[in-house]
Formats: structure tokens, C-alpha cells, sequence
């Protein structure tokens, strides 16, 4: 009538896998320790995709040009128009790149202990680094404010919360729309402050839940010849465009950190802003990912520290903001705005390497093993594997 007893273990229920924490962009890397035997959507068949990578620093390059050209573009037309099509979408490619690899996460306790060490832990030490530089530069008594981002810090915030809420959007019926819905609104909302940007948090939200919604073989699409061949015309046309709307247009629309009555224009128009500039900015996302590299590149690898150059290249052009460099001269014709250019790529690309990782890892990639209680069936497989060797 009953069962014999058993040994001791032999009928125990089998542990759940071990998975690896979901990537996000920028961010650090996943341990390789968390990565063994475990394919990812951008690594076929187990491997990692070149592409992905190379996206990611190229358009962090993008980012610390755009910073640099700020300061000089008044000056010329010509660079203001490369801004301003910069500007309409590598934050963009950057945002759709963050949702698709952040498809897979949820409330588990080690995704959220990475979410809080990748992503939180940064946003404070930043913030309040970068108000402190201020100070030491410029003497001046910049406060410290966690409730409002400063400088670059907004992206981290947003991150943040679009992550939170990602469950949400893999629950609703058409969470793109929804989330279009919502940046329309937003841009009509002059009174939700800036209390952690969400003008801006709002604004930018298509793009992730765009990046949630899309599969691999979405941008394998675009990486086809005749896409990259219908791109030249296309990005030809954008910069004839830049240029004409150069005096017509006011770039901050392009920060979406503002609401339509705050940038002095009817309430009507932030609907329409941002229908448009969606539709533009998805148009020129899609043909930048199809001229990004398949193979891997010299700077492939760079593409797992873009958060280390997209943080600390801020210092770089603050520094010279602050110490007047860009105010030089020879600095607003052609050669010396080519020059800015090229030492603006050069400089985030240094920042992208191992050796500085290494030295800022402790403030982008904490272990913090002190604050978290530890998962219990992270232990039980440890507790395994210990029995498993013992037996072998």
C-alpha cells in the first residue's frame, strides 16, 4: 500500500536552469561565468552576433560626436544639419537595440539584483559626479540632486523604468500603439516637471517598446543590399532636409524633453512632432543598422563598453566646456571642426577599451554580493554540484 522509502535525495524535485541575466544596451557585459552554455537571441547557435556589438559602439561614437558638434554648430550650417540628422536617430538605435535585448526580463531576483547594479548603482554615482566636477572646475555650487538628471544621466533613469516595465508591455494586446499613445500625450504635458526627466522617459518610450516587439529577423531584414543601396539616397535626402530647416526649426525637439507649449508652438503640434519624427527617426534607424558591419570588426569587441563611454566621455566635453576650449578660434572653421570630430570618436573609443573598464568597473559593474540575500535556488545548485563532484 506505500511506497518503500527512498534514498535520501532520490526522489527530489529537479532544479530550475540556471539563466543568465537579459543584456541591455549600453551596459556591461554579462560575466562569462553567466553566459556558459547559454544561447542568447544575439548569439546564434550559441555564439555572439557581431552585429549588435558593432552597433552599439558606432552609434556611441555617433553620441560623443553630436556632444562635440553642440557647442560649434552655430557657426556653421552645414554641421548643424549633421547634428540635427545625428540627432533624429542614434538614441533611437540605441533605445531599439535596449529593448529587443531586454525582451526577456521579469521580476526574477537576478535580473532585478543586475538591473539595480547595472543600472541604478551608475545613475547615483554619476549624478553625483558630475555636479562635483562642476564644482572642481568651474567653483562654482552646483547641488546634488537624484531627482534631477544631469547631463547624460537622464538614459539611465529611463532605462530604469522602461525595464520595470516591461512585463507590462509583453501583457497588453498592442503595446505599441499604447506606448505612442502615451508620448503623444506627453508632449502635451507641460506640467509633468522634470522630476527624473520623464518628458523624456515618456517621449523616447516607443523605441523600447518597438525594441520589445522585434525578433532577429527583423533586422536581418535590414542588413539586405538593396536596403543598404536605398539608404545613401535616403540619408542624402535628410541632410538636404537638415540643412533647410536648419533656420526653420528648433533642434530641441530632437531632446523630447520638452512639452509642445514649452518650446512656444500650439498644443496641436506635439502629436503631430511626434508622429513625424517617429516615422523620420525609424527611417533613419533602419538604414544606419544597415550599413553596421556583420563581421567582426576592430572595434567589435568595443561594443560591450559602451556605458563606459557613453558616462565618461561627458567629463571630456564638459571639461573643455568649462575650460573654454571650444570657444577657440580655429575651432569653428572646417578643419577644426573636422579635427573636434575625430578626436570625439577617438577619445569614447579609448574609453570603450578593457584597461579602462577595468579601472571604472567598480562604479559600472558592482559586485554589492553584501546587499543581496541570496537566491536559494542559485544555492540548492551549488549544494548540487558540490554532491555531483563528490560522487564522480
Amino acid at each position: 500500500m506505500f511506497d518503500a522509502a527512498s534514498s535520501p535525495g532520490q526522489n527530489r524535485r529537479p532544479l530550475p536552469p540556471a539563466q543568465s541575466p537579459v543584456d541591455g544596451v549600453p551596459g556591461p557585459r554579462t560575466p562569462m561565468s553567466a553566459r556558459k552554455g547559454q544561447p542568447r537571441a544575439d548569439r546564434p547557435g550559441g555564439r555572439r552576433d557581431a552585429f549588435f556589438d558593432n552597433a552599439k559602439y558606432l552609434a556611441i561614437v555617433l553620441v560623443a560626436m553630436g556632444h562635440a558638434w553642440e557647442p560649434l554648430k552655430g557657426d556653421s550650417r552645414i554641421l548643424e544639419a549633421a547634428y540635427t540628422v545625428v540627432y533624429s536617430f542614434h538614441m533611437p538605435a540605441f533605445i531599439i537595440i535596449s529593448g529587443f535585448f531586454s525582451r526577456s526580463f521579469d521580476m526574477r531576483p537576478d535580473r532585478l539584483k543586475r538591473l539595480i547594479t547595472g543600472v541604478v548603482v551608475p545613475y547615483v554615482l554619476f549624478e553625483t559626479a558630475y555636479p562635483l566636477f562642476k564644482n572642481l572646475v568651474t567653483g562654482s555650487h552646483e547641488e546634488i540632486s537624484l531627482l534631477d538628471p544631469w547631463y547624460l544621466t537622464w538614459f539611465l533613469v529611463a532605462l530604469f523604468v522602461w525595464r520595470l516595465t516591461t512585463p507590462i508591455w509583453k501583457l497588453v494586446r498592442w503595446p505599441l500603439p499604447l506606448a505612442l499613445g502615451l508620448a503623444m500625450l506627453a508632449s502635451v504635458t507641460p506640467n509633468i516637471g522634470d522630476d527624473l526627466d520623464l518628458q523624456r522617459v515618456l517621449q523616447f518610450l516607443p523605441y523600447f517598446v518597438l525594441g520589445l516587439c522585434m525578433k532577429a529577423e527583423h533586422f536581418h531584414l535590414v542588413r539586405r543590399r538593396s536596403v543598404r543601396i536605398a539608404s545613401v539616397p535616403v540619408f542624402a535626402a535628410a541632410l538636404a532636409v537638415g540643412w533647410w530647416a536648419v533656420p526653420r526649426m528648433n533642434t530641441a525637439w530632437f531632446y523630447h524633453r520638452d512639452a509642445a507649449q514649452e518650446l512656444g508652438v500650439p498644443w496641436w503640434c506635439g502629436p503631430v512632432m511626434t508622429l513625424a519624427m517617429t516615422g523620420c527617426s525609424l527611417l533613419l534607424t533602419a538604414c544606419f543598422f544597415a550599413w553596421v558591419p556583420r563581421r567582426q570588426m576592430w572595434f567589435t569587441a568595443l561594443g560591450a563598453g559602451t556605458l563606459y563611454g557613453y558616462l565618461l566621455h561627458g567629463f571630456l566635453v564638459k571639461f573643455g566646456d568649462y575650460r573654454g576650449w571650444f570657444e577657440h578660434p580655429a575651432l569653428h572653421r572646417p578643419l577644426g571642426e573636422i579635427a573636434v570630430t575625430l578626436l570625439a570618436a577617438a577619445a569614447v573609443t579609448v574609453l570603450c577599451t578593457r584597461p579602462v573598464r577595468r579601472v571604472f568597473r567598480f562604479a559600472m559593474e558592482p559586485k554589492l554580493e553584501w546587499a543581496f540575500k541570496q537566491d536559494a535556488a542559485e544555492l540548492a545548485r551549488e549544494r548540487q554540484k558540490q554532491r555531483e563532484k563528490v560522487s564522480a
